[in-house]
């Protein structure tokens, strides 16, 4: 594969291959045997539809240039072993692919609830080992643990299933390991965004078989996104509670989900719902018809080459998800990096859109610059945010796959 497919046509090629040639020699170095397969799994970004994955609504993402890359063989003994750079080797036996409470938030975890809907599905897989290296975006709300995911069944799918997972399965796949074993309740945006590639629409009315469309991003800009500082890691309630207040609001209506229940319903029982539930709760569920119409406004203004009312849409996304969603900052906390970095992006930015990336409540934003603000613009973030906290993405056209077999 031309790895300017995924990572540019400017990239440096030379370093990419380095990058591989690295880790083959360290596979073969430990294990003694040399790899057979080369695997890339990327980040990802999200342009619109904020949270509402999980209550089956309709989203905008695109797979980034980073990602997470392995180098693989087949195992005989039932073992999957993932070495990755910097971190402890993860080992799982497939023998025993039950819950454990003492993987939970951990990639071991990943791995094992991969394995287990893969076999659910009535597939036989086998063990293998993978050292892998990620420029993933340390921070940055880009899905690494999506990418791990996914890539995990790409490698169950080439070795063992012959190419039978198509890339919602892998998603969807993905998705159960991390809600089940990982213990992480996300929806299917992070997944299938990375597993499909390029730009996309997706809409979750049937979550397990979501309507995808590929689109066109604008030419003349690029993805900035910034790291302004947080840990994700015990923000998991936060998110949860996202996702449970539109699921209380629907239930009141005998749903499960927001989005089986029609605005104009919602819109009429607004008295008796400020009486039952918290106006955040009102607030979330109202951000949730908002983001899904703004969703189908940017995906026309993208088929009829509109960029700014494109980037209008962005720009009411991010301002939705500060004052309805409310996930730009965590409750009490007056550093609020996130709210920060946008509202310094939007008096910088003269063409573009700037808004909250991913789960929110600390980590990054993404702004989406034209080519001609961009150097100026990352200069300036570097300076308020640091140098290794802003990076440049090209939107990639290939979701995780085999790069190389290897002879």
């Amino acid at each position: 594969m031309d790895l300017r497919l995924l990572y540019g046509e400017n990239c440096n090629i030379d370093e990419k291959i380095e990058r591989i040639e690295k880790l083959k020699k360290s596979f073969s170095d430990n294990e003694g045997i040399n790899p057979t397969h080369v695997f890339s799994s990327s980040g990802r970004a999200e342009i619109l539809g904020n949270h509402t994955d999980h209550n089956h609504g309709l989203v905008m993402v695109a797979s980034i240039s980073c990602d997470v890359v392995a180098v693989v063989a087949k195992r005989n003994d039932n073992v999957v072993k993932i070495c990755s750079e910097g971190y402890p080797a993860v080992e799982v036996d497939l023998s025993n692919l039950s819950v454990k409470e003492s993987e939970k938030g951990k990639s071991d975890a990943l791995a094992r609830g991969v394995a287990d809907a893969i076999s659910k599905r009535g597939f036989n897989i086998g063990g293998f080992t993978a050292y892998t290296s990620s420029n993933i975006f340390k921070g940055a709300g880009v899905s690494s643990s999506a990418a791990f995911e996914v890539l995990v069944a790409e490698i169950f799918n080439t070795l063992y299933l012959h190419g039978k997972l198509s890339d919602i399965d892998r998603a969807v796949i993905s998705q159960y390991a991390e809600n089940v074993y990982f213990g992480k309740p996300c929806g299917l945006l992070d997944q299938s965004g990375i597993s499909i590639g390029s730009l996309v629409k997706l809409d979750f009315n049937q979550p397990e078989k979501p309507e995808v469309k590929k689109l066109q991003a604008p030419s003349g800009y690029t993805l900035v996104i910034t790291n302004t500082g947080g840990n994700h890691a015990a923000l998991t309630e936060h998110y949860a509670a996202i996702r449970s207040e539109m699921e209380e609001v629907a239930s009141f209506f005998g749903k499960k989900v927001l989005r089986d229940v029609p605005r104009r319903d919602f819109e009429k029982m607004l008295p008796t719902l400020k009486r039952r539930f918290s106006g955040r709760a009102i607030l979330r569920a109202l951000h949730f018809y908002n983001e899904n119409d703004r969703v189908i406004k940017a995906q026309n203004a993208l088929l009829s080459n509109d960029t700014a009312t494109f980037l209008d849409c962005v720009n009411k996304s991010g301002e939705s998800s500060l004052t309805l969603l409310q996930n730009c900052y965590v409750p009490g906390d007056v550093k609020q990096p996130v709210v920060l970095g946008i509202e310094l992006s939007k008096n910088f930015i003269k063409d573009g859109a700037c808004r909250v990336h991913g789960g929110g409540f600390a980590g990054s934003i993404l702004a989406i610059v034209n080519d001609n603000e961009v150097k100026n613009y990352v200069q300036f973030m570097k300076k308020m945010f640091g140098d290794g906290n802003v990076f440049e993405a090209l939107i990639r056209p290939i979701g995780t796959t085999l790069v190389e077999v290897l002879r």
